[in-house]
């Protein structure tokens, strides 16, 4: 399989329930989420305090997960609010079942 054919995880970090949020895109989830909380991930979420894992989703292939990163990087605040709490309405981290 090509590396194209590959897809990717889309996901969003936060710093509390419906607070400063941060969309992005990775190919190893767990590697990125912990740099994202080792403050090495991103400097907006070290500069914000973004910890929470509250939202990811699978996407193949990689070309259709950037663009979709980028759709939802333009998408209005509470239109990430509905994404998030469709699939987490506690914003609960979701780190820990990345194990």
């Amino acid at each position: 399989m090509d590396r194209e054919m590959h897809g990717g995880w889309l996901y969003i970090m936060a710093d509390r329930y419906r607070g400063t949020m941060y969309v992005g895109m990775t190919t190893d989830l767990p590697i990125r989420i912990t740099k994202h909380r080792e403050g090495k991930g991103s400097e907006f979420c070290a500069k914000y305090g973004l910890r929470l894992l509250v939202w990811a989703e699978q996407v193949t292939p990689i070309d259709l997960c950037i663009a979709q990163e980028k759709r939802i990087k333009r998408w209005k605040r509470e239109w990430k609010f509905a994404l998030i709490e469709k699939a987490n309405p506690d914003w609960e981290d979701l780190y820990e079942r990345l194990a």
